[in-house]
Protein backbone atom coordinates (compact mmCIF):
# COMPACT_ATOMS: atom_id res chain seq x y z
CA UNK A 1 0.00 0.00 0.00
CA UNK A 2 1.22 3.20 -0.86
CA UNK A 3 1.03 6.50 1.69
CA UNK A 4 -1.44 7.86 -0.24
CA UNK A 5 -3.76 4.57 -0.40
CA UNK A 6 -3.12 4.26 3.47
CA UNK A 7 -4.08 8.11 4.26
CA UNK A 8 -6.83 7.47 1.99
CA UNK A 9 -7.55 4.21 4.00
CA UNK A 10 -7.11 4.58 7.22
CA UNK A 11 -6.60 8.49 7.58
CA UNK A 12 -2.93 8.61 8.37
CA UNK A 13 0.62 7.22 7.19
CA UNK A 14 4.42 8.13 8.15
CA UNK A 15 6.95 9.33 5.74
CA UNK A 16 10.04 7.90 6.96
CA UNK A 17 13.17 10.17 6.40
CA UNK A 18 11.20 12.86 5.72
CA UNK A 19 14.00 15.57 7.59
CA UNK A 20 17.63 15.07 6.82
CA UNK A 21 19.12 13.94 10.34
CA UNK A 22 21.72 17.65 10.45
CA UNK A 23 18.10 19.51 9.61
CA UNK A 24 16.65 17.80 13.11
CA UNK A 25 19.54 18.45 15.22
CA UNK A 26 19.74 21.72 13.90
CA UNK A 27 16.11 22.42 14.95
CA UNK A 28 16.75 21.20 18.54
CA UNK A 29 19.51 23.93 18.59
CA UNK A 30 17.68 26.32 17.49
CA UNK A 31 14.46 25.69 19.44
CA UNK A 32 16.45 25.44 23.00
CA UNK A 33 17.93 28.34 22.05
CA UNK A 34 14.90 30.38 20.75
CA UNK A 35 12.88 29.01 24.53
CA UNK A 36 15.66 30.37 26.66
CA UNK A 37 15.44 34.14 25.25
CA UNK A 38 11.64 33.80 25.20
CA UNK A 39 11.74 32.23 28.76
CA UNK A 40 8.04 34.38 30.21
CA UNK A 41 5.94 34.05 26.51
CA UNK A 42 2.87 33.63 26.84
CA UNK A 43 2.46 31.28 24.48
CA UNK A 44 4.48 28.74 26.03
CA UNK A 45 4.27 25.96 28.34
CA UNK A 46 6.79 25.32 31.25
CA UNK A 47 7.20 23.18 33.94
CA UNK A 48 8.25 23.96 37.33
CA UNK A 49 11.19 21.74 36.24
CA UNK A 50 12.21 24.70 33.46
CA UNK A 51 11.13 22.61 30.08
CA UNK A 52 9.15 23.27 27.75
CA UNK A 53 6.71 21.05 27.05
CA UNK A 54 4.50 22.93 24.93
CA UNK A 55 4.23 25.85 22.85
CA UNK A 56 1.11 27.23 20.80
CA UNK A 57 1.85 30.13 18.27
CA UNK A 58 4.40 28.29 16.88
CA UNK A 59 4.67 30.31 13.61
CA UNK A 60 4.81 33.47 15.14
CA UNK A 61 7.23 32.47 17.62
CA UNK A 62 9.87 30.43 14.97
CA UNK A 63 8.73 31.98 11.38
CA UNK A 64 11.54 30.48 9.58
CA UNK A 65 10.40 26.82 11.16
CA UNK A 66 7.80 26.65 8.19
CA UNK A 67 11.21 25.74 5.63
CA UNK A 68 10.78 22.27 7.59
CA UNK A 69 7.80 21.43 5.57
CA UNK A 70 9.51 22.69 2.45
CA UNK A 71 11.63 19.42 2.60
CA UNK A 72 10.52 18.09 -1.19
CA UNK A 73 9.17 14.75 0.37
CA UNK A 74 6.83 17.13 2.58
CA UNK A 75 5.85 19.35 0.61
CA UNK A 76 5.08 17.72 -2.37
CA UNK A 77 3.21 15.17 -0.28
CA UNK A 78 0.75 17.84 1.20
CA UNK A 79 0.48 19.70 -2.27
CA UNK A 80 -0.41 16.09 -3.92
CA UNK A 81 -3.12 15.57 -1.60
CA UNK A 82 -4.15 19.29 -0.78
CA UNK A 83 -3.55 21.21 -4.08
CA UNK A 84 -0.46 22.84 -5.42
CA UNK A 85 -2.04 26.07 -3.44
CA UNK A 86 -2.16 24.44 0.11
CA UNK A 87 -1.18 26.77 3.40
CA UNK A 88 -0.02 26.45 6.67
CA UNK A 89 -2.99 27.77 9.08
CA UNK A 90 -1.31 26.71 12.25
CA UNK A 91 1.74 25.69 14.53
CA UNK A 92 1.95 23.77 17.49
CA UNK A 93 4.90 22.42 20.12
CA UNK A 94 5.25 19.12 21.91
CA UNK A 95 7.34 17.51 24.23
CA UNK A 96 7.28 15.25 26.95
CA UNK A 97 10.37 15.40 28.58
CA UNK A 98 11.66 13.57 30.93
CA UNK A 99 10.66 13.81 34.70
CA UNK A 100 7.17 15.60 33.32
CA UNK A 101 4.72 13.79 31.41
CA UNK A 102 1.22 14.60 30.63
CA UNK A 103 -1.21 12.27 28.40
CA UNK A 104 -4.32 13.18 26.17
CA UNK A 105 -7.23 11.26 26.05
CA UNK A 106 -9.28 10.19 22.75
CA UNK A 107 -10.44 12.95 20.72
CA UNK A 108 -10.65 14.65 17.20
CA UNK A 109 -9.10 18.05 16.12
CA UNK A 110 -11.93 20.48 15.57
CA UNK A 111 -10.39 23.58 16.07
CA UNK A 112 -9.35 26.34 13.12
CA UNK A 113 -7.08 29.78 14.49
CA UNK A 114 -8.93 32.61 13.08
CA UNK A 115 -7.70 36.29 12.81
CA UNK A 116 -11.26 37.83 15.05
CA UNK A 117 -14.38 36.19 16.16
CA UNK A 118 -17.64 36.53 14.12
CA UNK A 119 -21.37 35.65 14.29
CA UNK A 120 -21.83 32.31 12.85
CA UNK A 121 -23.57 29.24 12.54
CA UNK A 122 -20.77 27.28 10.74
CA UNK A 123 -17.95 28.06 12.87
CA UNK A 124 -18.83 27.67 16.53
CA UNK A 125 -18.07 27.66 20.21
CA UNK A 126 -15.61 30.82 20.05
CA UNK A 127 -12.54 30.57 22.54
CA UNK A 128 -8.77 32.58 23.16
CA UNK A 129 -5.95 30.21 23.47
CA UNK A 130 -2.70 32.36 24.38
CA UNK A 131 -4.67 35.07 22.41
CA UNK A 132 -5.81 34.07 19.47
CA UNK A 133 -9.15 33.38 18.43
CA UNK A 134 -10.03 30.00 18.01
CA UNK A 135 -13.35 28.15 16.40
CA UNK A 136 -14.72 24.82 15.94
CA UNK A 137 -14.98 23.76 12.73
CA UNK A 138 -17.35 21.33 10.53
CA UNK A 139 -16.62 18.13 8.68
CA UNK A 140 -16.81 19.76 5.01
CA UNK A 141 -13.86 21.78 6.26
CA UNK A 142 -11.59 19.46 7.97
CA UNK A 143 -11.63 17.20 5.09
CA UNK A 144 -9.94 19.88 3.45
CA UNK A 145 -6.58 19.64 5.89
CA UNK A 146 -3.81 17.49 7.22
CA UNK A 147 -1.81 17.66 9.63
CA UNK A 148 2.42 17.15 9.75
CA UNK A 149 3.97 16.00 11.97
CA UNK A 150 7.72 16.07 12.10
CA UNK A 151 8.95 13.91 14.77
CA UNK A 152 12.45 15.62 16.08
CA UNK A 153 13.04 11.92 18.56
CA UNK A 154 12.45 8.83 18.07
CA UNK A 155 8.73 7.84 19.36
CA UNK A 156 9.13 4.62 21.43
CA UNK A 157 7.14 2.51 23.91
CA UNK A 158 8.57 4.34 26.43
CA UNK A 159 7.83 8.12 25.84
CA UNK A 160 4.30 7.97 25.36
CA UNK A 161 3.33 7.36 21.98
CA UNK A 162 0.47 8.33 19.84
CA UNK A 163 -1.95 6.13 19.27
CA UNK A 164 -4.82 6.31 16.44
CA UNK A 165 -8.36 4.64 15.45
CA UNK A 166 -7.47 3.76 11.09
CA UNK A 167 -10.17 4.86 9.49
CA UNK A 168 -11.59 6.79 12.00
CA UNK A 169 -11.24 10.01 9.60
CA UNK A 170 -14.63 9.24 7.84
CA UNK A 171 -16.87 10.35 11.00
CA UNK A 172 -17.33 13.72 12.72
CA UNK A 173 -18.03 12.44 16.00
CA UNK A 174 -15.77 9.53 17.64
CA UNK A 175 -18.99 7.78 18.26
CA UNK A 176 -19.58 7.23 14.82
CA UNK A 177 -15.87 5.43 14.32
CA UNK A 178 -15.47 2.03 13.09
CA UNK A 179 -14.80 -0.72 15.65
CA UNK A 180 -11.20 -1.19 14.98
CA UNK A 181 -8.04 -1.55 17.56
CA UNK A 182 -5.83 1.25 18.20
CA UNK A 183 -2.60 1.23 16.36
CA UNK A 184 0.75 2.98 18.22
CA UNK A 185 3.05 4.84 15.68
CA UNK A 186 6.53 4.22 16.62
CA UNK A 187 9.15 5.87 14.60
CA UNK A 188 12.13 7.62 14.43
CA UNK A 189 13.37 11.12 14.90
CA UNK A 190 12.99 12.79 11.52
CA UNK A 191 9.95 10.58 9.96
CA UNK A 192 7.03 12.83 9.43
CA UNK A 193 3.33 11.26 10.16
CA UNK A 194 0.48 12.85 7.62
CA UNK A 195 -3.25 12.09 9.23
CA UNK A 196 -6.37 13.80 8.94
CA UNK A 197 -7.62 16.09 11.69
CA UNK A 198 -11.21 13.67 12.50
CA UNK A 199 -8.86 10.29 13.17
CA UNK A 200 -9.08 9.34 16.61
CA UNK A 201 -5.97 9.73 18.48
CA UNK A 202 -4.54 9.87 22.02
CA UNK A 203 -1.62 9.92 23.77
CA UNK A 204 -0.40 8.19 26.98
CA UNK A 205 2.41 8.74 29.69
CA UNK A 206 5.72 8.41 29.73
CA UNK A 207 7.15 5.94 31.69
CA UNK A 208 8.83 6.70 34.76
CA UNK A 209 12.57 4.82 33.43
CA UNK A 210 12.77 6.90 30.33
CA UNK A 211 15.46 9.12 29.95
CA UNK A 212 14.03 10.67 26.03
CA UNK A 213 11.89 13.29 25.17
CA UNK A 214 9.27 13.19 22.47
CA UNK A 215 9.59 16.36 20.66
CA UNK A 216 7.38 16.92 17.56
CA UNK A 217 6.61 20.17 15.15
CA UNK A 218 2.70 19.79 14.96
CA UNK A 219 1.24 21.65 11.64
CA UNK A 220 -2.04 22.19 10.38
CA UNK A 221 -2.02 22.71 6.57
CA UNK A 222 -5.47 23.29 4.38
CA UNK A 223 -6.26 23.90 0.76
CA UNK A 224 -6.55 27.25 -0.52
CA UNK A 225 -9.92 28.09 0.47
CA UNK A 226 -11.90 31.36 1.66
CA UNK A 227 -13.28 30.48 4.80
CA UNK A 228 -17.30 31.05 5.43
CA UNK A 229 -18.73 34.27 7.00
CA UNK A 230 -16.36 36.34 6.50
CA UNK A 231 -13.93 34.49 8.87
CA UNK A 232 -9.84 34.85 7.72
CA UNK A 233 -7.24 32.17 9.14
CA UNK A 234 -4.95 33.49 11.64
CA UNK A 235 -2.17 32.38 9.35
CA UNK A 236 -1.35 31.28 5.81
CA UNK A 237 1.27 30.76 4.75
CA UNK A 238 2.49 29.40 1.22
CA UNK A 239 4.73 26.34 0.93
CA UNK A 240 6.74 27.41 -2.26
CA UNK A 241 8.36 30.57 -0.57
Amino acid sequence: MSWREQLDAEGFCLLPHAVAAQAVTAAIHHWHALTQSLRDHPSLLVSEEGSTYGARNLLDLWPQVVDLLRAPVIRDAVRLVLGASARVVRGLYFDKPPGHSWALPWHKDYTLAVQAHRDSSILTKPTIKAGVPHVVAPQWILEQMLTVRIHLDPMTPDNGPLRLIPGSHGSYRAVDDPPRPPRVLLCNAGDVLIMRPLVTHASGHSTNRTSQHRRILHFECAADFPLPDGFVWKWSIPLDE
